[in-house]
């Protein structure tokens, strides 16, 4: 589904992803696993078109979107959760949802918005609230609702536990685990795999914007 080959990125003429490869098999979880600085936002930021390819190619479920913009891939069904979450902070719980849902026609707005609140039905109680009054980890539920509300095939969670609350790792872990077996294609990017281990059909390690190993979990 997700498919990575040879993949070269810079950022401010340093390179931060040499000749990196990944294949993500359609319906599966896989964990894309390095230490901080090691090029994992670098691959989601470059799937979704925020970073220029300097060679390589990106593909997703047999389309080539190298030079395709941000909003082409959202078109595909691609959601998206950032590391630091990118919520507008004067807009409500439920408009940061609506996002991207706003710009995809080919979705039914309240039908999402259905699924979201089936998933994360804490939500519910906050959808009226701006998310600059949200702790950290609201926001970070906010930000994986967001992200399933347009993901209808694919999923690219970037360091989804990372800072919050056990409590709430937990319950992110919990809502990943629902994902299991719904046809959905998950990227989960993490520092370490202690949260996330044995959700994963797949382990891949990057250094240094590079290829490491693979290695089925």
């Amino acid at each position: 589904m997700i498919a990575l080959q040879d993949v070269r990125v810079a950022i401010q003429n340093v390179e931060v992803l040499r000749g990196f490869t990944l294949h993500v098999p359609s319906g599966k979880l896989v964990g894309l696993v390095g230490r901080n600085g090691a090029g994992k936002t670098s691959v989601m930021r470059t799937i979704m078109g925020h970073l220029p390819l300097l060679g390589g190619s990106v593909a997703v479920d047999g389309t080539n979107l190298s030079g395709a913009p941000p909003h082409r891939r959202v078109a595909l069904g691609i959601g998206y959760m950032p590391e630091d979450r990118g919520l507008v902070p004067e807009l409500t719980v439920e408009e940061n949802i609506c996002l991207p849902l706003w710009v995809a026609p080919q979705l039914q707005l309240h039908q999402r918005l259905s699924f979201v609140y089936g998933i994360l039905p804490e939500l519910l109680d906050m959808r009226e609230r701006k998310a600059l009054l949200l702790s950290g980890g609201q926001q970070k539920l906010v930000a994986l609702a967001r992200a399933l509300g347009v993901g209808t095939r694919v999923l690219l969670l970037d360091e989804p536990f990372e800072g919050v609350a056990p409590a709430l790792s937990q319950r992110l872990s919990e809502v990943v685990g629902q994902l299991r077996g719904s046809g959905l294609t998950v990227l989960i990017s993490q520092s370490d795999l202690n949260h996330s281990r044995s959700l994963l059909d797949q382990e891949v390690v990057i250094e240094r914007g590079a290829n490491v190993s693979a290695a089925v979990a």
